[in-house]
């Protein structure tokens, strides 16, 4: 055991910047409150604490004072300390206390904070300990926490490390020498019943001498409060356990700008503050994704981060993840005297402090790749003598786990602590079966938000599987292997999700996988229903309609044997949608009225809402305005039953262009935009884009040229982008049309027509061709385009609204309708 002496001179003990400090956290104000009540700048009152600003003004003093309602002796002493004037007698001048921080804590703020405002408090804690794994910068963190409350110690403030071995009368005699006496029975008179404050080390290298020094130290002194460290508790009465978690590190595939990282991370910013100390250049965006992986493979531990980062010297980051992120970096500094210690033996010997029940629940909560809930973790854990929260507030105080989040709490295992445990789980024979439980919660949690991943809710749904992505793919990988029926349960649940997050592909290959695996002939008849309309979803995204309209037929019929409403309702959706992409138009209107047929059977409005919407573009399709405009009446109504905000919006937007079809341009412009207002707060960029383009239509139609000419510019294409764009092109041939450009509108027209064909929507190419028949002076281009409306229509089963009838005339719409 070693006392913390060293250092050259003694600062001033009661300078302006540590009585401020004490002043604020007594009056319980942050730095940004005080500044605010106080008129002055917040930087005014950070550079005053950290005492870059010795000798403020003496009208800064005064505001300060009278923010923090100081009056009488109070406000004295405080313009005194101002002044550089002691009011009080000096702090005894304690080796501790000459050796000040040189480097500042990154991502300890709130830490910090709360643990000096304790410390100061009359009423705070008789003791605090702060808990963590090695290297996680328990001492560092407590070291500054002393020093900033060192002004409420008029006693003085005294640390010691602790060393192997040590005995209590040992720690009691360096105590007392770091107070200037020879013996601990002179402290009372010493102190003079004045506060003081004892900083002790590594607690566990000598836990029960500790635990007795410290009670004996209490017992005796009053006044005395203590600030310790170590890998457990001590477990004295008075003493408040202060877990300390790891910096916060990144999740897996983090990317983007390298200032955006380290700001939400304090891992990351921590590494490159200590790199650049090492090296000027800034790390490549290249270097960001790398640099992500090694803080965390490191656990988000500075120790280990700054000696990471110290190989920047002559590595790159790429370079240092090869060859030191494998998570038991040793955590040894050049010269040091202390023995070495990885983080994989920091773990082990935390990991020996829980009882057998503890570790054999920490070996099951491994399983989880990332961030869980209590539930999650209960579910997983599957033993009903289990006291999970006590668990979880166990592995936290000794370091092993970091919690996230306010009303709902997310818990996550260090990356080296879940490695560790997964290893102690195989060794003990457990993987297997940790693994087969792991895949069936997540397939348990996957069907229970997956009623919720359509609608209004669909946001929030997907946010809640996006939190636990990277279980999802490891119960897929370990599953579908040794356990299919599950496999197939979890990705029957999943399509929607897989659809809004853009992993078509991926989700289609694991619903082909498992439902060709002979092992899932046998499973639940519902189970493989769902999954394969689940490949059906997930088909029509990637041209894929056609291979999937037979599995889709099979799993309505399942749903019909079954007779589970739901499911013939999604499939009948589905099946309207695949015969629509196939080309198959009057199939595809019958599944949207058998699905109407249901809805309205079930009166739900939401379903009677979609039905509805479904039929509405086969009544355009069919010329029939009117009936669209019906049954878009109908979608308004019923999303507005059921709070289908979403639906509402687009009802708005699919009436702005009936009535734009239907000549009532004004209307549909107002219409047009005052549903873009909406659907610009759900972030729909799909559907905003093509109603753009209804209202660019109707502006132009309208002759309100000027006004259509300045949504073609918010349509427009980036400039490196030389895609076809329907929705661009035909707007800008209706604003050619206006301004008499006719051949420039033939121009447009075509490039519209091609871009539209082969889409889901063939009236935008009968619109598209109408307009270049109408406007081409080119006899061969004007008979081509015949030719292709005149197929189109009778494949497409399309009936030209009377405005189309008009732009052709008399002689072309005969050619056009000619058999």
């Amino acid at each position: 055991m070693v006392a913390n002496n060293g250092g050259e001179s003694a600062p001033e003990q009661g300078g302006f910047d540590a009585v401020l400090r004490r002043e604020r956290l007594r009056a319980r104000l942050t730095q940004d409150e005080l500044a605010a009540r106080a008129a002055v700048g917040v930087r005014t009152v950070r550079d005053l604490e950290r005492g870059r600003a010795s000798r403020p003004q003496r009208t800064t003093v005064e505001l300060l004072a009278a923010a923090l309602g100081l009056g009488g002796a109070d406000r004295e002493a405080f313009l005194a300390a101002a002044r550089g004037q002691s009011t009080e007698d000096p702090l005894p001048p304690t080796g501790f206390l000459r050796v000040l921080p040189t480097t500042e804590l990154i991502g300890r703020d709130d830490d910090l904070e709360e643990m000096t405002a304790q410390l100061a408090a009359p009423d705070g804690p008789r003791g605090i300990t702060l808990v963590g794994l090695a290297g996680v910068g328990k001492t560092s963190l407590a070291f500054v926490a002393a020093h900033r409350a060192a002004t409420a110690y008029p006693g003085g403030v005294a640390g010691i490390v602790v060393t192997d071995g040590c005995t209590v009368g040992e720690m009691l005699g360096s105590i007392a020498a770091e107070f200037g006496v020879g013996r601990a029975d002179d402290l009372p008179a010493v102190f003079a019943g004045r506060a003081a404050l004892v900083l002790v080390d590594a607690v566990e290298r000598s836990p029960d001498a500790t635990a007795e020094m410290l009670s004996q130290l209490l017992e005796r002194l009053p006044t005395v409060r203590f600030l310790a460290t170590g890998r457990h508790p001590i477990g004295l009465p008075a003493e408040r356990v202060w877990p300390l978690a790891p910096l916060l590190a990144p999740p897996p595939e983090t990317d983007g700008p390298l200032a955006d990282v380290a700001a939400a991370y304090p891992a990351v910013a921590l590494f490159l503050e200590r790199l650049g100390q090492v090296r000027r250049d800034e790390p490549e965006p290249g270097e960001v994704a790398p640099l992500a992986a090694l803080v965390r493979r490191l656990g988000g531990l500075p120790l280990a981060i700054e000696l990471a980062a110290a190989r920047g010297r002559v590595l790159t980051i790429p370079e240092i993840l090869d060859r030191y992120g494998d998570r038991v970096l040793d955590l040894d500094r050049p010269g040091s005297s202390e023995p070495l210690v990885s983080l994989r033996d920091a773990v082990a010997a935390s990991y020996r402090l829980l009882n057998s029940e503890e570790q054999r629940e920490l070996r099951r909560l491994a399983m989880f790749r990332y961030r869980w809930s209590i539930g999650l973790a209960e579910q997983l854990i599957d033993n009903p003598r289990a006291d999970v929260v006590h668990l979880l507030d166990r592995l936290l105080e000794l370091g092993l786990l970091s919690v996230r989040g306010r009303r709902t709490f997310r818990f996550r295992l260090l990356d080296v602590v879940r490695d560790y445990a997964a290893e102690r789980a195989a060794a003990e024979g457990e993987l297997d079966e940790g693994r087969r439980r792991h895949a069936q919660v997540m397939a348990g949690l996957a069907h229970e938000i997956w009623p919720d991943l359509t609608g209004a809710r669909l946001p929030e749904a997907a946010a809640r599987l996006d939190d636990v992505a990277g279980d999802f793919g490891t119960a897929l990988a370990y599953a579908a292997g040794e356990d299919p029926h599950t496999a197939l349960r979890l990705a029957a649940a999943l399509p929607r999700w897989w659809r809004f997050r853009g992993r078509d592909v991926t989700g289609r290959q694991w619903l082909r996988r498992l439902l060709d695996d002979p092992r899932t002939a046998d499973a639940d008849p519902a189970v493989r229903a769902w999954a394969r309309i689940g490949m059906a979803q997930l088909a029509r995204e990637h041209g894929g309609s056609a291979d999937e309209i037979e599995s889709a037929a099979a799993a309505l019929a399942e749903f019909e044997r079954l007779d589970e409403v739901a499911g013939q309702l999604t499939a009948h959706a589905q099946l309207a949608g695949l015969w629509m992409n196939a080309g198959d138009f009057d199939r595809a209107r019958g599944h949207g009225e058998a699905a109407l047929v249901l809805a309205r059977r079930g009166g739900r409005a939401r379903d009677l809402a979609v039905a509805e919407n479904n039929l509405v573009w086969h009544e355009i399709r069919q010329g029939n305005l009117a009936a669209a405009r019906d049954r878009l009446a109908i979608v308004e109504e019923q999303a507005r039953r059921s709070g289908e905000k979403r639906l509402r919006v687009l009802a708005q937007a699919n009436l702005a262009e009936v009535q734009r079809l239907d000549g009532r341009t004004g209307e549909a412009a107002r219409l047009g935009r005052r549903a873009m207002t909406e659907l610009i707060k759900l972030g729909d960029p799909g559907h905003q884009r093509r109603l753009l383009a209804t209202i660019g239509l109707a502006l132009a139609e309208a002759g309100r040229t000027d006004e259509a000419a300045a949504v073609l510019e918010q349509l427009a294409p980036e400039e490196d982008d030389d895609t076809q764009d329907g929705p661009a092109a035909v707007v800008e041939a209706a604003v050619a049309l206006s301004r008499g450009e006719p051949k420039r509108a033939a121009e447009c027209f075509a490039r519209a027509a091609d871009a539209y064909d082969g889409a889901h929507d063939p009236r935008d190419v009968v619109e598209a061709l109408v307009g270049l028949i109408a406007s081409t002076p080119d006899e061969d281009e004007r008979e081509s385009a015949v030719r292709r409306l005149r197929e189109l229509c009778r494949s497409g089963g399309i009936t030209l609204l009377p405005r189309e009838r008009d732009r052709l005339g008399p002689r072309l719409l005969t050619q056009v309708l000619e058999s």
